[in-house]
């Protein structure tokens, strides 16, 4: 049986050098980059650029790993090579996130073009299983190769974001929020994002997880070193390498889930094989040698054998978005990033956050797109109780 690889270099420091060093090595032990592009392509580069945040703050993809992608694609050759990224605050223009990020001072160095995040149009997927459609950036449809170049971190809706996850950044903007509101709780969204990594179709994934973000993230957790770099063709494999990693079982994560059902990649252990500059190891060889028990994500589930005989309960059982009035700024960012059109959070003009849960889906928009770390995830504890966790 041919196994799935993911590459594993480890690394402990963005000191631009080493992590050049790292990336050729990374991608030497996957085939060489030529294996993904030709000179003559139009390569994008889509790195996380979910808010304009500084690199230390682990929100986005460190620019000295972007660079290093950057440099090793420049090297084969090709001429043609853009990068961009559609951020979910609605506050934030991609130009915006791109700069505050040191994304674009990086992109300069390599006169990469920056591609239009901006605005877009529908792109029929026929072949979709739960999405047939998606709204994509100009950017993305005018390109031949996209290499995906994300950031290892926790996520309220699915647990973690990795390599499946970042490919929403090729929906327009306010797209996003009409995504989260037609499919609207973690299993239906992740079988929409495996529609849209077959609808895009990757050629490289690159995951920077030398910094990665874990607690409430996936823009208020918190910065944690996890010194890694994980490349491979398979986003599935690469986002089960990076469970495996923090002792997270991926069949808890919906997005490798549906990317194994839907025949996007491979999760099962047994299918994948980590590469490193040390040679070949197993899945469990790679978590007891790099991988980290005390990474803070939630590991909970609400028992679905419970579920009937606890209906009754279950609007106070529910997680959900909570906000904490000393940390709020009022400032409207929630109720503008909320996709709901009547509005579960109103916010702004002095008022703090205040929920209507009735209206609530649950997508968590809303304590993604804080500025201010205001807003977290309540969990009841009974919940944690109820699952014997």
């Amino acid at each position: 049986m041919d196994k799935h690889v993911v590459v594993l270099v480890p690394l402990d420091t963005y000191d631009q050098p080493q992590v050049d060093e790292a990336v050729r090595t990374g991608l030497a032990l996957l085939g060489g980059v030529e294996r993904f592009v030709r000179p003559e392509e139009k390569v994008l580069l889509k790195p996380n650029l979910l808010a304009r945040a500084l690199p230390q703050k682990a929100i986005t993809t460190h620019p000295a790993v972007f660079s290093a992608v950057a440099r090793a694609i420049r090297e084969t050759g090709c001429t043609h090579i853009s990068y961009g990224d559609s951020p979910g605050n609605p506050t934030t223009t991609p130009d915006k996130a791109a700069e505050g990020s040191g994304i674009t001072e990086a992109a300069g160095q390599f006169g990469l073009t920056k591609a239009d995040f901006s605005s877009g149009s529908i792109v029929p997927f026929p072949d979709g299983r739960t999405a047939r459609s998606f709204y994509l950036c100009n950017g993305v449809q005018q390109a031949d190769a996209l290499i995906n170049v994300c950031k290892m971190k926790t996520h309220a809706l699915e647990r973690i974001t990795g390599a499946v996850k970042n490919l929403y950044g090729c929906v327009t903007g306010v797209n996003k929020a009409t995504g989260h509101a037609l499919y609207p709780n973690s299993e239906v969204f992740a079988d929409m994002l495996v529609d849209l990594n077959r609808c895009i179709a990757p050629r490289l994934h690159i995951m920077d997880g030398v910094v990665a973000m874990e607690g409430n993230g996936p823009t208020s957790g918190t910065p944690t070193p996890m010194n890694v770099l994980l490349f491979s063709d398979d986003p599935v494999a690469l986002d089960a390498v990076f469970c495996a990693l923090i002792h997270l079982a991926p069949t808890e994560v919906p997005t490798c889930v549906c990317g194994q059902q839907q025949g996007l990649g491979v999760m099962d252990a047994e299918k994948i094989c980590v590469r490193t500059p040390a040679g070949e190891m197993t899945l469990a060889q790679a978590q007891a040698q790099f991988g980290r028990k005390d990474f803070d994500v939630y590991r909970g589930t609400l028992q679905k054998g419970l579920l009937f005989k606890l209906m009754p309960l279950l609007p106070f059982l529910q997680h959900r978005p909570k906000a904490d009035p000393k940390k709020c700024v009022a400032c409207g960012v929630c109720e503008e990033a909320c996709p709901v059109p009547e509005k579960a959070v109103r916010s702004g003009n002095g008022q703090k956050a205040k929920y209507d849960y009735k209206k609530c889906i649950r997508c968590y928009c809303c304590q993604e797109m804080c500025p201010v770390k205001a807003i977290d995830v309540y969990r009841h504890p009974l919940t944690k109780l109820l699952s014997g966790r």
